[in-house]
């Protein structure tokens, strides 16, 4: 059975690692766990790593070439494989459970996969589990949350009360980045040491699940109509001015105009140096509504810059919030009207 996201520090603390590793799940988590793993394989001697960039042409012989590859100083080596999709393919779930079942002393093999669900399991999987060891790393559930917080700062020292681990909750919405930047300038504000009351931490946390520009077309294109108008609301109470957000707005759903008329979206998204989680983010978005949308609303969005700089007449702020409900829910797309 897979390991739990909690057994993993233990796991990782022996003296040994093990043959393979599969390490899947959200991009954030999946990557501080592949940094512990590779922190613990310098300690054990692991002076050697080859790192395999898998890709459309990657060739899955370089797996085996690079397994049965002799150390230039005898020593330990880690296989670094960076599998995005987790997707092997038949050719991949091949060579990998080839791996498994032979591997070779003093290598282990660490496999990394940012876009994970039950759908990915396999019997390459199911394998590799039997073999060596995976986990899977979920964002908390909405309950969760708190408790997360908590817990993560605990393991950085410093604890909070219950009030003020939900507020910070509150405040990141769900977004693991948000609430991990959050943790560490909370660290080095107390020096590592202390409590934090909700009075403090209304204080010293930004609010970072608002006010961003960023933020809003995320939201958008993710399908979260609520968030993305509040972060909307939020943007206008601080005053900010519309028509340079209007202009990420556009860059954005040029981007999206782009992805869609792609005859290969993966390599279109490679070329645009799109992260894995960008990436799902725009594909789950061309998947909701066609082309003609997306046309739609950059059609709206330029009159909204239009209207914000005086040369046609509306209230610009409202159509703003027509068009980020109709990006975020195309059956809003009425409001194009």
């Amino acid at each position: 059975m897979p390991l739990a996201p909690a057994q993993w520090q233990k796991t990782l603390a022996g003296d040994r690692l093990h043959s393979v590793y599969l390490l899947a799940g959200e991009e954030l988590l999946v990557l501080e766990a592949a940094d512990a793993l590779r922190a613990q394989a310098r300690r054990l001697g692991y002076t050697e790593r080859d790192v395999l960039e898998t890709g459309q042409h990657f060739d899955w012989d370089d797996l085996a070439r690079a397994a049965a590859g002799m150390s230039l100083f005898a020593t330990r080596r880690l296989i670094d494989l960076r599998l995005p999709t987790g997707r092997p393919g038949v050719e991949g779930a091949k060579a990998i459970t080839a791996f498994c079942e032979n591997p070779p002393p003093d290598v282990t093999l660490l496999i990394t996969a940012t876009d994970w669900s039950a759908k990915h399991d396999g019997a390459w999987s199911k394998k590799l589990d039997a073999a060596g060891a995976m986990v899977v790393f979920n964002a908390p559930r909405p309950h969760e949350w708190a408790s997360w917080i908590g817990a993560r700062l605990a393991s950085r020292g410093l604890s909070a009360t219950p009030d003020a681990a939900a507020l910070l909750a509150q405040r990141v919405e769900g977004n693991l980045l948000a609430a991990a930047q959050e943790v560490d300038k909370l660290v080095v504000l107390h020096d590592g040491k202390g409590r934090i009351g909700a009075d403090e931490m209304e204080s010293l946390v930004a609010d970072s699940a608002r006010y961003d520009a960023f933020k809003l077309t995320d939201a958008a294109f993710a399908g979260d109509g609520g968030r993305a108008l509040r972060v909307l609301a939020g943007l206008r109470a601080e005053g900010e001015d519309l028509i340079p957000m209007m202009g990420w707005v556009v860059n954005q759903l040029q981007l999206a105009l782009r992805l869609a008329n792609a005859r290969d979206f993966a390599a279109q998204a490679k070329a645009e140096r799109l992260w894995q989680s960008r990436e799902q983010l725009f594909r789950q978005a061309l998947r909701r509504a066609p082309r003609e949308h997306w046309l739609k609303c950059l059609a709206r969005a330029a009159r909204i810059d239009r209207i914000a700089k005086g040369r046609e007449f509306g209230d610009a702020w409202l159509e703003a919030e027509r068009l980020i409900a109709a990006m975020a829910e195309p059956r809003a797309a009425a409001a194009l009207a």
